[in-house]
């Protein structure tokens, strides 16, 4: 053994080292090597959680192609799937309806929204982290603290803000109001990331030169890209299945959202058209899916942390 080492001129504690390290990688996943372990361990509470997530997507689905006479008698048909989907429902939903003024009317509040949201909420964020000032701890946790009133007691005092100063059944009314609930929290969140980001980086700009300015949008933001991006699916999120403020503030037909749209368009009384609802809130979670499809590996490194220092 030693010969062939000394031949191949390869360091005996490298390999002793290395097969350590296999041995105790190795011993540490031993619990898996079984298949009733990885069954009980791995895919049964995968498959529990797929499950749960899954399931309500799925409903929506089959609801949105069922026919009428099948959603209406579940103990006739089976339930759980229809032999003949038809697309009447998307098809009224799409072309019989508003829906896809509804859908742009969400769209352009929830980024009109959510972008004032987050450019206050950065200039918030860094004065009270980075400017070091007194009492800016208790400042950011009175900020927090408004996240926590509940959006059912704010919506009265707003009403009436919102009806003297003439924005009443108007998009500004949401688009001025959400922020009241969106501000708060994304504050405090990249308060979080914002501490993340070592002080020697802003400390060596002002050697420098650079201005308060220039750190925040030359330094500071672009290492917060991921906080950003948390912050913006959050507000968009809430802005998108916000319910409350949009019935109170809008009340006609072409100025709704989509979550008030549908409940208000497609509810005569106490007849459910099911088949048009599930098919516009399987239309409305799209979005949300595809948004957190793409940023999905930003949202969870936000979550980890910035730069190490």
């Amino acid at each position: 053994m030693t010969d062939v080492l000394a031949s191949k001129q390869i360091d005996p504690r490298s390999v002793l080292t290395g097969s350590a390290a296999l041995a105790d990688h190795s011993e540490g996943m031993s619990y898996l090597h079984s298949l009733p372990r990885r069954l009980v361990t791995l895919y049964l509470p995968l498959g529990i959680i797929m499950f749960v997530l899954m399931f309500p997507f799925y409903w929506m689905v089959l609801t949105a192609i069922k026919p009428d006479e099948q959603l209406l008698d579940l103990e006739t048909f089976n339930p759980f799937w229809t032999w003949t989907p038809t697309l009447k429902h998307i098809q009224k939903l799409l072309f019989e309806s508003n829906y896809p003024l509804w859908l742009w009317n969400t769209m352009m509040v929830a980024m009109s929204a959510t972008v004032l949201s987050i450019a206050a909420s950065v200039l918030a964020a860094y004065a009270i982290v980075r400017l070091r000032y007194k009492g800016a701890q208790w400042v950011g946790g009175a900020i927090f603290l408004a996240y926590l009133i509940p959006p059912s007691i704010l919506f009265i005092p707003l009403s009436t803000v919102v009806f003297q100063y003439g924005l009443f059944d108007t998009p500004f009314a949401l688009i001025l109001t959400y922020p009241t609930i969106l501000i708060p929290f994304s504050t405090w969140l990249l308060m979080g990331y914002f501490k993340t980001i070592p002080f020697e980086l802003e400390e060596c700009a002002l050697i420098d030169g650079a201005s308060r300015w220039q750190i925040l949008t030359k330094i500071v933001l672009p290492l917060a890209v991921p906080g950003l991006i948390s912050a913006f699916i959050f507000c968009f999120t809430l802005c998108w299945n916000e319910f409350i403020y949009a019935l109170t503030f809008i009340s006609s037909t072409s100025h709704k959202t989509v979550p008030v749209a549908i409940v208000n368009e497609f509810v005569d009384g106490d007849i459910y058209r099911w088949g048009s609802l599930m098919a516009g809130a399987l239309a409305g979670s799209l979005p949300l899916v595809v948004l957190y499809a793409f940023f999905v590996e930003h949202y969870v490194s936000a979550m980890t942390g910035a730069v190490k220092e």
